[in-house]
C-alpha cells in the first residue's frame, strides 16, 4: 500500500526536520515522516476491517456494527501496542484468539444457514469469548510465572538452565 502511495504521491526520501511536506523547485513532496503516518492510518483501517466479521457474529443491528468498527479505528493500535507488549507474558493469547476466531466462523455460518443450523444466541457468544480470554490470560500468567520463577532460581544456584523448548507463539523468554 505505501508503494502505491507512493506512486500517487510524490515522495522525497529525505528528511526535513519534523515536516511532513516540503516544496521542491515548485512541487510539493511528502517526506518519510508524511510516509508513517500514511502507514499507520493504514493500519488502522486493516484492523477495523478485520473486526467486522467478529461484530457480524454477535450482531446484525446496523448502529452497533457501525459503532464498533468506529471505536476500532480510534482504539485498535493502542490496543495493539499494549498487547504487543503483553504478548511476552501472555504466550496462550494467539491459540485463545485463533479459538475465539473459529467460533465466531462457525456461529456466522450457522446464521447464514438458519434453516439447517440452529442459531447461537448472543449470551453464549459473550460468554465463550470471555470464557476463552479468561482461561488464556491465566494460563499464560501461570506459564509466564513459572519460567520466570525458574530462572531466578537458576540465576540463584549459578547453574546454566538446560535447554527450553520454544513456548507457543515461538517466542523466547
Amino acid at each position: 500500500m505505501l508503494r502505491l502511495v507512493a506512486r500517487i504521491l510524490p515522495t522525497t526520501p529525505d528528511y526535513h526536520g519534523t515536516a511532513w511536506m516540503i516544496r521542491v523547485a515548485g512541487r510539493r513532496l511528502l517526506t518519510p515522516i508524511a510516509m508513517v503516518i500514511v502507514a499507520i492510518a493504514l493500519c488502522d483501517v486493516m484492523f477495523a476491517l478485520d473486526s467486522i466479521p467478529a461484530i457480524f457474529g454477535l450482531t446484525q443491528e446496523p448502529y452497533l456494527v457501525f459503532t464498533a468498527n468506529a471505536f476500532a479505528l480510534m482504539g485498535l493500535r493502542q490496543l495493539y501496542f499494549l498487547l504487543g507488549g503483553l504478548l511476552d507474558r501472555l504466550v496462550y493469547l494467539s491459540h485463545g484468539l485463533a479459538l475465539i476466531l473459529a467460533f465466531i466462523g462457525v456461529k456466522l455460518i450457522a446464521q447464514a444457514a438458519h434453516d439447517t443450523f440452529p442459531q447461537i444466541p448472543v449470551w453464549l457468544s459473550l460468554t465463550v469469548i470471555l470464557t476463552v480470554l479468561a482461561a488464556t490470560t491465566i494460563a499464560s500468567l501461570a506459564a509466564s510465572r513459572h519460567t520466570r520463577t525458574q530462572d531466578a532460581n537458576n540465576s540463584a544456584s549459578g547453574t546454566t538452565p538446560p535447554a527450553q523448548p520454544v513456548p507457543p507463539g515461538g517466542k523466547t523468554h
